[in-house]
C-alpha cells in the first residue's frame, strides 16, 4: 500500500463538490446549513470547524446521506449523488463510538466490511488492512480487550477496508484523553495520507482542526465563513468571528493609510493595503513586550504560565490586549510594558457577512 505518486494537480478532477447545500428542519426554523459550497481534491483531507450549532454535522450526514438537503446538490466525481442512499455512494465513516461489533474479533469487524472481495481473499485482506494501522498481532482479539486509541485504529481499518471514495470522520477523537488524542490524531493522519484517502473531518477542537487537515472550513450559523489553508485561515481569518474562534487575538480599530495603519499600539503593518477606518486582528503571538517606565504603557494584569510559554493579559487606556512570549520572557503582575507589533496585522472587513 504505497503512496500515491505525485500529478499535477491542475489535471486532477475533485472528488466532491458541494453546491449551495441548505438544510432546513421545519418550515419555521432558520437554516441549519445555508448555502454551503466547497470542493474536495483527492487525497485531501478537510476540517469543518465550528462551535455547537454552527450545522457542521448536519453537513456530514448529508454528505452521507443520513439528511437529505432542503436545497443544493452533492457530487462525487461529478455524479450527481444528492438523491442517493448511504450505501450507493461509497463513503465511509467512522462514528465517535467507534461502531464496533463487540461480538466479532477484530478481524471480523474489517471482513465485515467487504462485502465487495470474494470470500476467499477477504482474510487476507483484511490482515493487510490491519497491518496498515499496526494491529496484526490483534487481529484475534475482542473490541472490549483493546485501548480507546486501538479500537479508534479498527475503526479505521474497517472503514478503509470497505474502499470508500472518501471518509468521513465525526468527532472521531472526542472521546480520548489528551495525550492520547494527539498520538492518534497524528497516526490517523499519516495513515489517510498513506492510503491516499481523501477525509472530511467535523471537530469543534481548533488545534485538531489546524494540525490534522490540509484545508480548514470555519462555520458559523449554518454558513461557510471561510475556507483555506490552516495557516492562511489562523494567520489571515476572514472576518472578527474566524479571528476569535481560532484561538486568541487582538481586535483592534485604526486608520490605515497604505501598508500601516495607526492604532491605539502605534504603527501596526498590513497583511494588505488599506485606507481610512479599519479593523484588525493581532495575534497574541505577534505582541512584543519591553519592559517599560512610561507612564501610559501596557500593565500586565494576569500572566498564565504554559510550559514553553506565558500569555500575559495587559490593559492600556481601559483596552484589554493578550500576548504570548517566551517562557524566558518574564514580567511581573503589575509591571509596565510598551507592546508593539511584531509583524503584519490581518485586514477584517468593516462588517459581517
Amino acid at each position: 500500500m504505497n503512496a500515491p505518486k505525485a500529478i499535477n494537480s491542475s489535471l486532477i478532477q475533485p472528488l466532491m463538490q458541494v453546491k449551495g447545500l441548505s438544510k432546513r428542519y421545519n418550515e419555521e426554523d432558520e437554516l441549519a446549513v445555508n448555502q454551503v459550497s466547497f470542493e474536495l481534491q483527492p487525497g485531501e483531507i478537510l476540517a469543518l470547524l465550528g462551535p455547537s450549532g454552527c450545522g457542521k454535522t448536519t453537513t456530514l450526514r448529508m454528505l452521507a446521506g443520513f439528511e437529505h438537503p432542503s436545497d443544493g446538490q452533492i457530487f462525487l466525481y461529478n455524479r450527481d449523488v444528492t438523491e442517493l442512499p448511504p450505501q450507493k455512494r461509497k463513503i465511509g465513516i467512522v462514528f465517535q463510538d467507534y461502531a464496533l461489533f463487540p461480538h466479532m474479533s477484530l478481524l471480523r469487524n474489517v471482513i465485515f466490511a467487504m462485502r465487495h472481495i470474494p470470500k476467499g481473499k477477504q482474510e487476507a485482506k483484511a490482515m493487510q488492512w490491519l497491518e496498515l494501522v499496526g494491529l496484526t498481532e490483534y487481529a484475534k482479539r475482542y473490541p472490549h480487550e483493546l485501548s480507546g486509541g486501538q479500537q479508534q485504529r479498527v475503526a479505521l481499518a474497517r472503514t478503509l477496508a470497505a474502499e470508500p471514495e472518501l471518509v468521513l470522520l465525526d468527532e472521531p477523537f472526542s472521546n480520548l484523553d489528551a495525550a492520547l488524542r494527539e498520538s492518534t490524531r497524528k497516526e490517523m493522519r499519516a495513515l489517510f495520507k498513506e492510503a491516499g484517502t481523501s477525509v472530511i473531518l467535523v471537530t469543534h477542537d481548533q488545534a485538531e482542526a489546524l494540525t490534522f487537515a490540509d484545508k480548514v472550513g470555519v462555520m458559523q450559523k449554518g454558513r461557510l465563513m471561510q475556507l483555506d489553508t490552516p495557516q492562511e485561515v489562523y494567520q489571515h481569518p476572514a472576518n472578527a468571528f474566524v479571528a476569535q474562534f481560532l484561538g486568541h487575538t487582538n481586535l483592534l480599530s485604526g486608520k490605515a493609510l497604505g501598508n500601516f495603519a495607526e492604532t491605539p499600539l502605534g504603527p501596526v503593518h498590513l497583511h494588505r493595503a488599506s485606507e481610512g477606518e479599519v479593523q484588525l486582528s493581532l495575534r497574541p503571538e505577534d505582541l512584543q513586550l519591553t519592559a517599560s517606565n512610561h507612564p501610559d504603557a501596557a500593565r500586565v494584569v494576569d500572566r498564565e504560565f504554559r510550559g514553553h510559554d506565558y500569555l500575559y493579559v495587559l490593559e492600556q487606556e481601559g483596552v484589554q490586549y493578550c500576548a504570548i512570549t517566551p517562557s524566558h520572557d518574564y514580567f511581573e503582575i503589575g509591571s509596565q510594558v510598551t507592546l508593539t507589533s511584531a509583524r503584519q496585522a490581518s485586514v477584517l472587513p468593516t462588517y459581517e457577512s
